[in-house]
């Protein structure tokens, strides 16, 4: 019974131990989850003929039960304050947010560029909207509202709290703190591409692409010890994706009442341009992802004075290591 219970409960310092912990924000997560689902009655999943408001509601919703479960494993179970994955808000930290979004526009700005120059893509329309009489910029705020849900749920749930528990779970004496997080940064990667299988048009290539970018964001969380570059990149390489340049999102094509600065016509090589799972399942946007990663290290260096990982990611907080 005794060996039973170390394999869930950590004696050392009174709380149970980073998988069970996982085990248990997952379990919350999806009780309220379904628990929203009953009472409001909000469908499962996106599809092209779901309409925006639905979309963002959703959105809000995940944002809505990310926030309370991770809250709540953080507070009861993990016994760190809500500031411990990630979130500093303070000059910084908004510093380092600015950057991930000017990235994220830059490197969907060049897909774009490359594809039009190849001609890939051409241009059809411009402020295009869906219906007849339809204003422009009030469902474009609803689009950047929307990304702004997803931006910090997923990087919260993915990096924020999952990564963490990952890198103190695997600290080891045989690994020690650094290779700890490399695993977890490299484990959690493969687990954000697997959770995106279900997406539409998903297929191989775009699940690699997806874990690739599992390392970019996470790779930024781990060296910087923050979430800010994270969202701010994912927040505009969405935005500009699906309202700005018109590509499908992460496979989805979205209703009816899309708007969208550009819209294209594509008819380039899968290959290169990700087909309808948009550019994140190309070869141009595996290398926009590469080039990604390497201007957040040089962005850190440059910020940072060096390059290292934050090895307090990979230990208990700090009242929990004084028991």
């Amino acid at each position: 019974m005794t060996v039973i219970k170390a394999l869930f409960w950590n004696k050392e310092q009174a709380r149970f131990r980073a998988g069970f912990r996982i085990i248990l924000q997952l379990t919350t997560f999806f009780i309220i989850m379904k628990s929203l689902k009953l009472l409001i009655g909000v469908p499962g999943e996106i599809t092209s003929y779901t309409p925006l408001w639905i979309i963002l509601a959703m959105a809000g919703i995940r944002l809505f039960r990310v926030l309370i479960s991770v809250w709540l494993a953080g507070r009861f179970l993990d016994l760190r304050s809500f500031a411990d994955f990630g979130f500093h808000f303070k000059k910084d930290w908004w510093i380092d947010f600015g950057f991930g979004a000017g990235l994220g526009i830059l490197l969907m700005g060049s897909i774009f560029l490359i594809e039009l120059a190849a001609g890939w893509v051409t241009i059809s329309h411009t402020f295009h909207t869906a219906n007849p009489g339809q204003l422009f910029i009030s469902p474009f705020f609803v689009f950047l509202i929307l990304f702004m849900c997803v931006g910090f749920s997923e990087e919260l749930f993915y990096r924020g709290y999952h990564l963490t528990n990952l890198a103190e779970g695997l600290n080891f004496k045989m690994f020690g703190p650094k290779r700890a997080i490399i695993f977890a940064v490299i484990l959690s990667s493969i687990l954000f591409g697997v959770f995106h299988i279900g997406s539409p048009n998903a297929g191989v290539a775009s699940t690699l692409n997806i874990m690739l970018w599992g390392i970019l964001s996470g790779g930024a969380y781990v060296l910087t010890g923050s979430l800010a570059i994270p969202i701010g990149i994912h927040i505009t390489w969405n935005l500009f994706q699906g309202n700005v340049f018109g590509f499908p999102v992460s496979g989805i094509t979205f209703p009816a009442d899309t708007v969208t600065f550009i819209s294209i016509d594509q008819v380039g090589p899968r290959l290169w341009t990700g087909g309808a799972f948009g550019p994140e399942a190309g070869l141009l946007g595996f290398f926009a992802i590469i080039t990604g990663i390497l201007l957040i290290v040089g962005w850190i260096r440059f910020r940072q004075g060096s390059v290292k990982l934050q090895v307090q990611l990979a230990e208990p907080p700090l009242q929990v290591s004084k028991k």
